[in-house]
Order: C-alpha cells, then structure tokens, then sequence
C-alpha cells in the first residue's frame, strides 16, 4: 500500500485527496474515529482547526476512570497515528464547503499558514529571542507565550506556529534570523485543496460556557473566581503554575476552596441543560486540592449530585474525607470579601436558610457547550433545540463525541467508534 503522506500548509491549491472518510475535528473523538478507521484498512483524513491534536483533552491533569494524566492515552493513539500510513492529518485546516452525497462527497478545506515549515526541529532558539507577548490559549488566558510558539508538550505536528497577528510586527524578524534551519516564513499563505471522501465524521468537540454572562458570580471581575477548565491547568505540572494550586491575585496557598455547581447549567437564562460531568469534575478537582494541602478544606455547592454507574464509587469514597464539605443549595452570588476573598452566598434547599460562606478560592462549574451549536455542519445537519447534532438526523454527516451531548473521555471514545463505523457503512451507499 502506497504511504498517505501529509500535506502540509504550503501546499499546492490545486492537490486533491481521496479518502474513504474525512474527520472533522483533532480532539479525542476525532483522533479515534480517524484510528479506528485507518485501522480497518480505510483511508482517513483528519482535520483539525488548531496547529496540534488533543483538544480539551490534552489541558486536563487527570481524567476519569482512571485518575491518569491525558499523557497516558495521548501518547498511545499518536503512536497508532503515525504508525498508520492510512492516516493524513491537516492542522490549521477548515471545512469551506461539502457537496455531494453520501459515498460522493466534495469537500473544499482551506490550509492556513502555520509560518513555519517542516524543517523545524523545536530548538527553541526562535522562541527565546522573540520579544512578544500573547495571551496563552492552552492556559485559558491565565498566562502568556510569545508569538512564536509550541501549542504544548505534546503537540502534534511537533512545530513551532506563528500568531497569525503578529507575522507583520518587524520584531518577528530576530526570531526568522535566530533560526539555522530557515524555518520560519513569515509571508505563508494559506492554501486551498479539495478532498473526494464517502463519508463525514463531525466530531468539533465543545468549549466551556462564558463565566463572564454570569453576572452575579463574579468571574472576570474578582481575581479569585476561576472556572473548572481553568482549575485543571492550574493542577497540571506543566500548567501557569507547574501543578501547585494558587490563589491568582496573590499566588497565595489555599486554605478553602468554594466549588459551585451547575454555574450556568440548568438554567433557563443560560444553559438550560445539564452537562453530566460537572459534579464528578469537581470532586475530582477537590481531590487535588487535598492531595496539595492536607490542612485545606473543600466545600462543595450543588443542587443534587450527579454520579452515574460506577461513578458512584468515588462520590462516596469523597464524602469519607473529614475535609470534604458538601452543602446542598445553588449559589446565587459571590462578592468580594476580605484579602481578596470571596463570599458564596447560596439557599440550602434542605432547610431554607440562606448560607454564606468565605473562601479563599471560587472554581465555577460551568457547563460544556456544543462548536456545533455555532458553527453547524454542512448539509443542512439536524440539530437538537441546544446546538448538539440529532440522533436521527442522518445526512451522511456522523456526530461523535460532545458534537452529539455531554460526554466524558471515556464515552467519547466509545461513541467515536460507533461514529467511525457509521461513517463507512454510510460512505458505502453509492
């Protein structure tokens, strides 16, 4: 079997790729449907919008069921990936248009330019003589990277990429001149090339809802408000922190942690479903916490605790911890209290009364919102009244992992399978 080679943003406009699949999205549920595909035999390309492969998956510390870091199962499909010569991954790549029909697809996808070629070698060298600064994506906004970059440790393609914004900025220049192997091109442009595919996985994964539309909880506007993404790269070694849990007005240790569930979710005004992950997130996210300081307590604000299956296990194994806290009421607002403090106040629905409470740290749940609900698929796709694809509304076009409801890692696994497998049985319909 020849090799399906790579194509990389520089490419010829005019090259056309022939596959029996196209996988939309590099996160977890697009990298195994593309496996599972190339591994049947199948040619697959894989498109992913960002300059590396992972997803959301890639910014969590540990993720259940087994508590491990996203290294463990990152390393294994990236090794399937590039052992597979069936696999042609496309980062920096959108989907322009699809036409066709199912077993005759043509997709037009469009290449922008990373600014740097295939002769990096990720020294570094460019990275340490650049003078600026952008907000760092991967961190959520919590720290910054310069303008030329690695996405992360584990990036897939393993290169170096330019911030589109400053490609002009002429200080961009000591970065071009630092580099011995004429990496860096900073007049790239992007490319457009045109792929014959049978079938479609749409599988763009999810973002966390804006905090900053919940008024009344003081994200964006009291320092030691944070959100559960954000949490997670606080706990992470190579996170703005190196995985040491901080206050950020002051970097301070923590001594109480105030985690507030469903901060936005089920909630007419916002999200008006629930996003099934949240409650063991935070409990988890609890758990490193305590395993960073013993002294510290977790106190945890729900409406009810959602922990299906076997989950149910850590649930109870959580409530043993003489530190663990668990008060039943939603908190309706958070305000500044002393030392750059904050103040949940919640209803206890259990008795009534009103509870208020000072913490030195606030993480909100917030809940995980479709790409699809701004950014539907091609072909007139049926989607649910909240954005996520429908069950049944088959067009050729196969929904996997949070593209189709709130999943967890595990389930998106699962479900990306059954999506590869769809994709085929659909791409055979000529």
């Amino acid at each position: 079997m020849a090799e399906f080679e790579p194509i990389a943003a520089q490419d010829d406009a005019g090259d056309q790729i022939q596959a029996e699949t196209l996988v939309v999205g590099g996160g977890i549920a697009g990298m195994t449907a593309a496996i599972e595909t190339a591994e049947l035999g199948k040619k697959v390309v894989l498109v992913e919008r960002d300059p590396s492969l992972g997803g959301r998956v890639v910014t969590a510390n540990q993720y259940f069921p087994k508590l491990c870091p996203p290294t463990c199962g990152m390393e294994i499909n990236l090794k399937r990936i590039r052992s597979n010569p069936n696999v042609r991954i496309l980062t920096l790549a959108e989907v322009e248009s699809v036409s066709g029909s199912p077993g005759d697809y043509e997709v037009r996808i469009k290449l922008n330019p990373r600014y740097v070629n295939d002769k990096c070698t990720c020294c570094g060298e460019c990275e340490k003589v650049c003078e600026i600064e952008r907000e760092n994506d991967f961190n959520y906004g919590i720290d910054k990277t310069k303008a030329i970059y690695l996405p992360h440790l584990m990036a897939y393609p393993p290169r170096y990429v330019v911030d589109p914004q400053h490609t002009g900025d002429d200080r961009m220049k000591k970065c071009v001149e630092a580099c011995d192997y004429d990496a860096i091109e900073l007049d790239m442009q992007p490319r457009t090339i045109s792929a014959k595919v049978g079938g479609i996985v749409w599988a763009t994964g999810w973002k966390p809802y804006d905090a900053t539309k919940l008024d009344n909880l003081g994200f964006g506007k009291l320092p030691n408000v944070i959100t559960n993404v954000m949490m997670e790269r606080y706990a992470s070694e190579n996170g703005p922190s190196e995985g040491k849990i901080v206050r950020p007005s002051d970097g301070g240790e923590v001594t109480k942690v105030g985690f507030v569930q469903c901060a936005g979710s089920r909630d007419e005004n916002h999200l008006p479903y629930c996003s099934a992950i949240c409650c063991l997130a935070s409990m988890k996210q609890a758990t490193y916490v305590r395993e960073r300081y013993p002294d510290a307590e977790v106190h945890i604000f729900y409406i009810d605790v959602r922990s299906p299956g076997r989950m149910e296990d850590f649930y109870t194994k959580v409530q043993e911890d003489e530190k663990f806290f668990f008060h039943r009421g939603k908190v309706g607002k958070i305000t500044e209290g002393s030392n750059d403090n904050v103040v949940l106040e919640a209803e206890n629905t259990l008795t009534g009364q009103i509870t208020k409470m000072e913490v030195d740290l606030a993480v909100l749940a917030t809940g995980m919102v479709p790409n699809t609900s701004q950014e539907p698929p091609p072909l007139d796709t049926a989607l649910d009244e909240f954005g996520f694809i429908a069950p049944d509304g088959a067009t050729g076009v196969v929904g996997a992992g949070v593209a189709m409801r709130p999943f967890d890692v595990a389930m998106s696994v699962q479900d990306a399978t059954g999506a590869a497998l769809k994709a085929l049985t659909a791409g055979a319909r000529r």
